[in-house]
C-alpha cells in the first residue's frame, strides 16, 4: 500500500503496482508458474506458425478460400501469441524517467496494427469468397481436408498446453485457440459436405464469408477495446458508479469526486480520486489504507493514487 503524506490540509498515496492486480502467493511459485506459462507460449507458437504454412498451402493448392480464411484466424492468433509472449517479457523492464508505466503500452499498440490489419486481409478473403459465390471453382476436398484436419489437431494440442493457467493473458490465448478449434470443425464440415456432395462448390465461399464476418467482428472488437485503453475510457469490466458507491460506504468517508478508472494494459487498471475525509476518520493513513483494501478487494485495482482532503478543503474547485 502507498503511504499517505499530509500535505497542507490534505494528503496523498500513491499506491503503484506494475504488476497485473492479482494477490501474489509466494514469491518463487509464482517465478516457476510464469517460467512455466513462458515455456508453454513457445510451444503453442510454433504448433501455429506450423499449422498457419500449411493452411496457406492447403489453401491454395485445394482453392479453398474457408481454409485459406481458416489460415487468417490462425495468423490472428499467432499475433495475440506474439503479443502474450512479449508482455511476459517486456513486463520485467522497469519503468524509467520517460516511460513511467514502463513497456505495457506496447501490447496495446500491437493489438491495434494487429486488429487494423485483419480488416485490411478479411475484407479482401471476404470479397474473394463473393467472387468464388457467383463462379464456384472445384476445391480439391483431400487436400482441403488433410490440412483442416491438421489444424483442427494442433489447435487442440495448443489449447491443452495453455488450458489451467490463470492469468489474463494466458485465459485469452486459451479462448482464442478454443475459438480457432471451432472455426477448424467448420471447415472440416464445409470439406466433409463437399466430399460426400460432390459438386456442392458453392459451400466453401459461403463458408469462408461466414468465418470471414466472424473475424471482422473479432478485428473490430480488438480495435474498439485498445482505442479504448489508449483514450482512457472506464474499462467495461467496471462500473464506475459501483466503485464510487464502494468507497463512499467506508468509515471516515464523507464524499469523493473526481474519480477515474483506467486500463495500463490487459488486466492492468489505474484509479485516481479525490476523498473527502469526515472527521471520524480516525487520521488519513488509516484512512487510505481501507479505501486501498477495499479496491484492491472487491475491484482488483492496486495501482492507486488518492488525495485526502478535510471538509473544510472541499470547497475548492477541481478540474476533472
Amino acid at each position: 500500500m502507498g503511504a499517505g503524506h499530509s500535505h497542507g490540509g490534505h494528503s496523498h498515496s500513491h499506491g503503484h503496482s506494475h504488476a497485473p492486480s492479482i494477490p501474489a502467493t509466494s514469491g518463487s511459485a509464482s517465478l516457476v508458474d510464469r517460467s512455466k506459462e513462458r515455456q508453454r507460449y513457445v510451444y503453442v507458437i510454433l504448433i501455429s506458425a506450423v499449422i498457419l504454412a500449411i493452411e496457406i498451402v492447403g489453401g491454395l493448392r485445394s482453392h479453398s478460400v474457408s481454409l485459406l480464411q481458416d489460415a487468417l484466424h490462425v495468423f490472428s492468433d499467432l499475433m495475440a501469441q506474439g503479443l502474450s509472449l512479449a508482455a511476459l517479457a517486456l513486463a520485467a523492464r522497469p519503468a524509467d524517467s520517460r516511460r513511467t508505466y514502463g513497456w505495457y503500452r506496447i501490447e496495446i499498440l500491437a493489438a491495434l496494427l494487429n486488429g487494423l490489419t485483419l480488416m485490411v486481409l478479411s475484407g479482401a478473403v471476404l470479397w474473394k469468397g463473393w467472387q468464388r459465390l457467383h463462379s464456384p471453382v472445384e476445391v480439391q476436398t483431400n487436400v482441403m481436408l488433410v490440412a483442416a484436419a491438421i489444424g483442427l489437431l494442433g489447435n487442440l494440442i495448443g489449447a491443452k498446453l495453455l488450458h489451467g493457467f490463470d492469468s489474463l493473458n494466458a485465459r485469452g490465448a486459451y479462448l482464442h485457440l478454443v475459438l480457432d478449434t471451432l472455426s477448424s470443425v467448420v471447415v472440416v464440415v464445409g470439406g466433409l459436405i463437399m466430399y460426400f456432395a460432390h459438386g456442392l462448390y458453392f459451400i466453401d465461399p459461403l463458408f469462408s464469408m461466414a468465418l470471414g464476418i466472424f473475424v471482422l467482428y473479432n478485428a473490430y472488437a480488438l480495435i474498439r477495446d485498445a482505442v479504448d485503453v489508449l483514450l482512457e475510457t472506464v474499462p467495461r469490466s467496471m462500473d464506475l458508479a459501483g466503485v464510487t458507491h464502494a468507497i463512499d460506504r467506508i468509515d471516515g468517508v464523507r464524499a469523493v469526486h473526481d474519480l477515474h478508472i483506467w486500463t495500463i494494459t490487459s488486466g492492468l487498471y489505474a484509479l485516481s480520486a479525490h476523498i473527502v475525509a469526515s472527521e471520524s476518520a480516525g487520521g488519513h493513513d488509516a484512512l487510505l489504507n481501507r479505501v486501498q483494501e477495499v479496491l484492491l478487494r472487491e475491484f482488483r485495482i492496486s495501482h492507486t493514487t488518492l488525495q485526502i482532503e478535510s471538509e473544510t478543503h472541499e470547497h475548492v474547485g477541481h478540474i476533472c
